[in-house]
């Protein structure tokens, strides 16, 4: 006779390794989740630092590079927000596949869990 609420199904060493991999790819999916938030947040800040340098009249303007301020012609800084507008997009666009390719990695484990385990496997984020 069982006991308790489960389903009676054993739980091979196979299903765990899948329970595991979804638990990974779950921590890696939010950490993605971060990951494009800052990149987009930091894309958006290039592209208003672009719009001010358009608008302004200055020939020299001060630039951040680390932790100081430097007087850079106008012309230079362009390039290099562009520059970095540049690597931010395609860093972005790499988190992006990413999530996907997890997003799809997780969607597959979960067919094959919860068609083994059913109702007794939660797999969904409250």
């Amino acid at each position: 006779m069982q006991q308790g609420g489960g389903s009676g199904k054993e739980v091979t060493w196979e299903d765990q390794q899948n329970i595991n991999k979804f638990g990974r790819l779950n921590n890696r999916f939010h950490e993605l989740e971060d990951e494009i938030k800052i990149a987009k947040e930091t894309n958006d800040n290039l592209e208003d630092a672009s719009n001010e340098l358009i608008l302004t009249d200055e020939e020299v303007v001060r630039f951040q590079i680390g932790e100081v301020f430097a007087h850079v012609p106008k012309d230079e800084v362009e390039t290099r927000i562009e520059q970095m507008k540049e690597v931010t997009g395609k860093n972005l666009e790499k988190l992006e596949e990413e999530k996907d390719s997890v997003l799809a990695q997780m969607a597959e484990l979960k067919k094959i869990l919860y068609g083994k385990f059913g109702e007794s496997i939660n797999l969904e984020e409250d």
